[in-house]
């Protein structure tokens, strides 16, 4: 099933549902991907400086990791195309005019924006009006 590219489409349809659990970025020197699922990672990306999880923060608490920042996941429910133009660019431009910064990570179905725990409320008050509810 293909993904919809249509800017105006998606932006209408994005759905915006954010999730109750806390998440956390950490970072591990000389791992690989598969290393630490005991964490029970959301999503992964492997730097040279080494290996980005973004792992529940209860995970992290209960394992003494470092991390800088809580953040709350709101996922747009839209199946989007991976080669869609400008849904990024639009969620991202709307909290920025709200005070808020995004971390988007695209999967293969929905994207997922990470902010921060204490700014999830507006943010989903800010997607909602770029979709246009109410």
């Amino acid at each position: 099933m293909s993904g919809i590219r249509d800017i105006e489409k998606l932006i209408a349809g994005i759905s915006p549902l954010l999730h109750e659990e806390e998440f956390v970025f950490c970072t591990f020197e000389n791992k690989r991907y598969g290393d630490r699922k005991d964490l029970e990672p959301v999503a992964s990306f492997l730097e040279k400086e080494g290996l980005t999880l973004v792992i529940p923060r209860k995970n992290a608490d209960q394992h003494h990791l470092f991390y800088e920042g809580v953040f709350r996941l709101i996922t747009l429910q839209i199946h989007s195309s991976l080669e869609a133009v400008g849904l990024t660019a639009a969620v991202s431009s709307q909290l920025a005019r709200a005070g808020i910064g995004a971390n988007i990570v695209a999967a293969f179905y929905h994207d997922h924006v990470f902010v921060s725990a204490d700014k999830a409320d507006v943010a989903m008050k800010t997607l909602q009006t770029l979709a246009g509810d109410k």
